[in-house]
């Protein structure tokens, strides 16, 4: 007897169905990803992705990082999060432009909330754009993804996790303040990501004391 599925509220007689839904989901947010890069070359605003766990220091890199460059740069921040809106509200109680995206159980951003949070930003008045990506290495247009990685995630993330390392631009070790308290290896944490991404550089800094900061920004 032919194994027999119902698909759509269709029966589909034969040994076995496939029906690969990721490949035109993907395809749609690359075709929507280049429209946004073009929308921010001809503005020329740089966007970057900052990509990290919860807990990491995201957003106090983020302030870090405006605190740093805010007289030279006008800056907005795209903040996304599953619910809440406690980080922009951070953001903008410093004088920053902040646009809050809440994807209401999905795990990262995409090429169209990019798309919906910049169209309130003024652009011909930006010059950067951070990123705060509440997940994965979906591509909504940036141009260039940091990835933060704190002292107290340990030291064998890259080995673990390698794929955000790889495709980053950059990397930023965070929390340095606590690698006393903390059994991480930063010369065997600088050997991992090397591996991986040999052209990508790794910033150490304390985004709550201000150490290394000058550096990254």
């Amino acid at each position: 007897e032919p194994e027999r599925s119902r698909i759509f509220g269709k029966t589909v007689t034969g040994m076995a169905t496939h029906i690969d839904m990721k490949q035109p989901i993907l395809d749609k947010n690359d075709r929507l990803a280049e429209e946004n890069r073009a929308l921010f070359a001809e503005k020329h605003v740089f966007v970057l992705n900052i990509l990290a766990s919860p807990g990491s220091g995201k957003t106090s890199t983020i302030l870090a990082t405006i605190e740093a460059l805010r007289d030279e740069f006008n800056i907005a921040v795209i903040e996304g999060d599953i619910a809440s809106s406690v980080d922009s509200e951070k953001i903008k109680a410093q004088g920053i432009a902040a646009v809050q995206i809440n994807t209401g159980g999905a795990c990262h951003l995409e090429s169209d909330m990019i798309k919906r949070a910049v169209d309130v930003l003024d652009l011909d008045e930006l010059d950067l754009i951070l990123l705060e990506n509440v997940g994965n290495l979906v591509c909504p247009g940036e141009n260039a993804k940091v990835m933060i990685l704190s002292v107290p995630e340990g030291d064998d993330k890259p080995l673990k996790y390698p794929g955000v390392f790889q495709v980053s631009q950059a990397v930023v070790l965070n929390k340095i303040d606590t690698m006393p308290v903390f059994n991480f290896d930063q010369d065997a944490f600088c050997d991992h990501v090397k591996q991986l991404n040999p052209n990508a550089p790794i910033f150490p800094l304390s985004a709550t004391t201000g150490q290394g900061v000058e550096a990254w920004a």
